[in-house]
């Protein structure tokens, strides 16, 4: 089975199943609160608070999203490790991607009336800490902007990711593995790079008139990126990847 792993500027770390549709899971607390309550529902605990979804009631069994936004339903948590452990609800890592049920009208920029680009029943990664999470006939989504998707799986594998408006996929360069003077470095004491390949970009972000305009780095380029920005990903035969916005790129190297 094809395995993808996730993890948000290394804070996070989830596993991509290739399992009949695409399942993606990274550490994430969704910024949501329950219906019905004055206050969110939340417990505190050393600092971290746990807010819970926002459970829409059985009378209503449709959520349209509004203007340029999407709802995806999130996918199961993984129960297992990929040594087979079981893990406890406590243990299993959020979601980080999803399903694509439905989606918003579009928006208005300038005098142009702009569809959202992702279409029903794409399979999609998304943001960290963005959208809002709702309960919904027993499933969870997510109502978040269609900015909030970093990009559409279109196979089981991170290199062949499609992303989203201003970002671009880049295949991380190794780290080096020994010293100048020819001391072999340890996995903590490597260095983490700050440079790669360009694989894909989207097709740039919408100018004023709702044109878009297109990155200024294509397929191809090496370039120096910021150390703790974007979305990092392990392929299916343990490549590192990582999503970012354009506006992340320092330089092109040549």
């Amino acid at each position: 089975m094809a395995s993808l792993q996730v993890s948000g500027a290394g804070v996070g770390a989830a596993a991509f199943a290739a399992k009949g549709k695409a399942s993606i899971g990274a550490l994430r607390l969704p910024s949501t609160v329950t219906v019905g309550e004055v206050c969110p529902a939340r417990r505190a605990f050393r600092g971290l608070v746990v807010r819970a979804a926002t459970v829409v009631a059985p009378k209503y069994t449709t959520l349209k999203p509004l203007a340029d936004r999407v709802l995806v339903k999130i996918n199961s948590s993984e129960e297992k490790t990929t040594g087979g452990i079981l893990l406890p609800t406590t243990a299993q890592s959020k979601p980080q991607g999803g399903e694509v049920v439905a989606v918003g009208e579009g928006r208005i920029i300038g005098d142009k009336k702009v569809d959202v680009s992702i279409q029903v029943g794409a399979q999609v990664v998304y943001s960290k800490y963005a959208g809002t999470e709702v309960e919904l006939n027993d499933y969870n989504h997510l109502v978040l902007k269609e900015d909030d998707i970093i990009g559409i799986l279109e196979t089981d594998d991170v290199k062949d990711m499609k992303p989203l408006n201003d970002r671009v996929l880049i295949k991380v360069a190794e780290a080096e593995v020994k010293t100048p003077g020819g001391l072999l470095l340890t996995e903590t004491s490597k260095e983490k790079p700050s440079i790669g390949t360009v694989v894909a970009v989207g097709p740039g972000p919408l100018d004023e008139e709702g044109k878009r305009s297109p990155l200024s780095v294509s397929a191809g380029s090496t370039v120096l990126y910021s150390k703790y920005a974007g979305s990092e990903f392990k392929g299916a035969d343990g490549t590192n990847y990582i999503v970012l916005r354009v506006s992340d790129l320092m330089a092109v190297l040549s």
